[in-house]
């Protein structure tokens, strides 16, 4: 049995509208279906969502205290002021500064620009880091991507006599900061207008400003806000998708060797570039720098048109996204180690503290645990010399992390965040506390742990419904991310073929999907360890998933990338095998046995929630599990159809293993009997341990074949043995060959070997099950 990770919403919208609406927008039905979906009813919204355009971009002017901003920043130009630019050290701050920076740099302006250090100075403005620039000269701090919070560093920036100018997204506090101008998408203006998408990354605010400053669309601009807004997951929709549709296609015709050379690093290809390579490849090479040392060198990259200063800084970008993932490996190794050894798996939500951790992956290795356990996670580190504890969290939908911590805010050093990620530092003695809290609130807000995440599923297709034309179409809805998921499918299909694990760990999961002549090869990461229950043949397996191309030598094929899967545990599973392996004794259930040298051997490769036992020794009321592991095929049908019918068990897996198949050697004929017979008695004292190669030779009878013939002459008295020498029993009586105990077994063996091994799949399941209804 496999259950699934989420609870799978399939949303269906009605035929009339699919059919009107496809009709209207001149879209195929199943497009159609897919735009409902998304709140997409008119042929007006379809053409708007399909087909972007420049007329998508708002008057930047709407947005509140842009005119007001504006001016100051071309007085300070025009006036030769020293301008600031004031960023973030993620993907969205970089972008987001080196916009500001190229467009005020390309109006003439005196500017520079600071990134904050995460670890020294930490997120948005900060007093001490404002005192040095406006020390340096600085009369105009301009913020991108923070500032809408920084109160205390904007008021010593006022009484040194400096102009600050926000240009914000974030959330916005009750009070705003006392700046020059504060330039933030969801801000109304003072006669309660609001701007018309509140939904813009730093990147995006940055480049609106641009485009007031130029007094037209920066286009050599669009590719820097089209990262800045994916790595931001903002919502894709409106503005914001037409900054990433056109910013893409910037991206591929790009000039920018930084850029360029970044992509190359991460493998990625211009022509094929799409809004996944900058989630999956841009952006966390943008943000290893901030998170691993100096974000600052993420601008030089995207700014700088030096070549060779471009390679360098890109392989530098690469380098520290590559120690950034082996650190998260690491940790995340350590904290699954700490999870799984101490209590925390019975507690509601986790807490892990590392010692010397770097505390710029700590986010990650959370977001990671969350991944795996499903429930709200601190990971913290100590730090040698400090009575400090620092670290991130991250949550689930159903908890608000930061309404959980919030009500002992004033017994932390530093606490910042929102309801999904946080931001703390605690002194060491206080870290029980908050354990204790994380606790409290769990049960306060009624935290269900066995509530799956909702997934939302868009259609049931068969695969032979799956072909390039409908990819085509389903690219038509990108760029995909927030607000406008890439579209996961119900996949049908008639078998699974060809299941097999993947990576160095055997960590990942490669199956085949079949129905008819059409097969689809679906990819399962990080599922490896499902390996074991799907089994070739399958028809119970349900799966969801994205569709997506792979190319592989010049040649691109279809592959499903799955999302969740699930299978019921299903009554009988043919699990036949020449080959025993440890993983296939880990499953918890009763491992029946027919031969006791197969128990003895394996005994060791148990798991602890399994058990081993004979098959004579199996009754109905020694037999408590549910689940029950036929390991070796019996030597007697009726002796399995007896087990079966003693245990009743709920689910049945059949290995029936046998070494080697007495059927092979079949059941020697009357004819070669004769010929050993009278080799014995004309060739007395035959030692069969020095001259059974010879005899078998001699006969042209296989030495198995010859074993089991002196057996059944021993059991009927026709020969007596002696220390391995064989002569004829000079007393010997008369008896049917069919009467010896060897033969009659061998009989019923090779009855065994056919109706247990030589079955189909259907027919063993009907054997099982009619043995178990009996």
């Amino acid at each position: 049995m496999i259950e699934s990770k989420y609870d799978w919403q399939i949303e269906q919208a009605q035929p009339d509208a699919i059919t009107s609406l496809a009709k209207q927008a001149g879209v195929d039905g199943f497009i159609a279906q897919l735009l409902l979906q998304r709140g997409i009813d008119t042929p007006e919204k379809a053409n708007t969502f399909l087909k972007p355009s420049i007329e998508a971009f708002h008057d930047p002017f709407l947005m509140h205290d842009m005119k007001k901003g504006i001016a100051r920043i071309q007085q300070a130009v025009e006036a030769g002021e020293q301008i600031t630019v004031y960023g973030d050290y993620d993907a969205d701050g970089i972008t987001s500064t080196t916009i500001m920076y190229e467009v005020l740099t390309d109006l003439g302006a005196n500017v520079n620009y600071y990134i904050p250090n995460r670890f020294s100075e930490g997120y948005g403005p900060n007093a001490a880091a404002y005192q040095k620039i406006i020390q340096g000269g600085t009369t105009l701090i301009v913020t991108v991507d923070n500032g809408v919070a920084g109160h205390d560093a904007i008021a010593v920036a006022n009484e040194l006599k400096c102009d600050v100018i926000v240009s914000d997204h974030h959330s916005l506090p009750e009070v705003l900061p006392d700046a020059y101008a504060v330039i933030h998408p969801r801000l109304k203006s003072a006669t309660g207008a609001s701007y018309p998408f509140g939904d813009l990354c730093g990147a995006g605010v940055a480049f609106k400003i641009a485009t007031a400053l130029l007094d037209e669309v920066p286009t050599d601009l669009l590719d820097l806000a089209a990262i800045g807004t994916v790595a931001d997951i903002v919502s894709l929709r409106d503005e914001n998708r037409a900054i990433v549709k056109f910013g893409i296609q910037a991206i591929q015709n790009s000039q920018r060797p930084g850029l360029l050379a970044l992509i190359k690093e991460a493998g990625g290809q211009l022509d094929q570039f799409d809004e996944q390579d900058i989630g999956f490849a841009v952006a966390p090479r943008l943000n290893s720098l901030g998170r691993m040392k100096d974000a600052t060198v993420g601008v030089e990259l995207l700014s700088t048109f030096d070549e060779e200063q471009a390679i360098e800084l890109a392989k530098f970008a690469n380098q520290q996204n590559d120690l950034r993932k082996s650190l998260v490996d690491q940790f995340y190794k350590e904290a699954v180690e700490q999870v799984e050894t101490g209590s925390d798996l019975n507690r509601s939500t986790l807490l892990v503290v590392g010692d010397n951790w770097h505390q710029g992956v700590l986010g990650i290795v959370a977001s990671r645990l969350v991944e795996k356990y499903q429930r709200p996670t601190l990971v913290l580190t100590s730090q040698d010399g400090t009575d400090d504890v620092k670290g991130s969290g991250r949550s689930i939908d159903q908890f608000d992390l930061f309404k959980a911590i919030d009500p002992i805010r004033d017994q932390l050093v530093a606490f910042g965040g929102h309801h999904s990620a946080v931001g703390l530092t605690v002194k060491k003695p206080n870290v029980s506390l908050l354990s204790d809290q994380l606790e409290k609130a769990a049960e306060q807000q009624q935290l269900d742990l066995s509530a799956k995440p909702k997934i939302e599923v868009a259609a049931k297709v068969g695969i032979d419904q799956l072909n390039s034309d409908l990819v085509g179409q389903l690219k038509t809805l990108a760029p995909f991310g927030q607000d406008n998921p890439k579209p996961i499918f119900d996949v049908s299909y008639d078998q699974v073929q060809s299941v097999k694990t993947m990576g160095k760990g055997a960590d990942h999961l490669k199956f085949t999907l079949a129905k008819g002549n059409t097969s689809l090869v679906a990819v399962a990461f990080g599922k490896g360890a499902l390996a074991a229950q799907i089994h070739p043949g399958a028809t119970d397996l349900e799966v969801i998933g994205e569709i997506g191309e792979n190319t592989w030598n010049n040649r691109t094929t279809l592959q499903l990338m799955v999302d969740d899967l699930k299978q019921p545990a299903a009554p009988v599973v043919d699990r036949r095998t020449r080959v025993l392996h440890e993983q296939m004794f880990r499953q918890a259930g009763t491992y029946v046995f027919f031969h006791e040298r197969n128990l003895t051997q394996l005994k060791p490769y148990f798991a602890d929630n399994c058990r081993a036992v004979m098959y004579d020794q199996l009754t109905r009321q020694t037999f408590q599990d549910q689940n029950l592991f036929v390991v070796d095929c019996p030597d007697v049908v009726a002796d399995l159809a007896d087990v079966l019918h003693r245990t009743h068990p709920k689910t049945t897996t059949l290995y029936l293993y046998k070494k080697q198949l007495v059927s092979k050697m079949g059941m020697p004929d009357r004819h070669s009997y004769a010929k050993l017979f009278r080799f014995v008695k004309e060739n007395p004292n035959i030692n069969i341990a020095t001259q059974l190669k010879r005899l078998s030779k001699h006969l042209h009878i296989a030495e198995r074949t010859i074993i089991f013939m002196i057996q059944v002459f021993l059991e009927l008295d026709f020969i007596t043995i002696n220390d391995r020498v064989v002569n004829l029993n000079p007393h010997y009586q008369a008896h049917d060959l069919k009467s010896a105990p060897s033969f009659h077994l061998r009989q019923e063996q090779m009855k065994a070997e056919q109706q247990l091994l030589a079955s189909s799949t259907r027919e063993l399941i009907d054997f099982v099950k009619d043995c178990l209804d009996s």
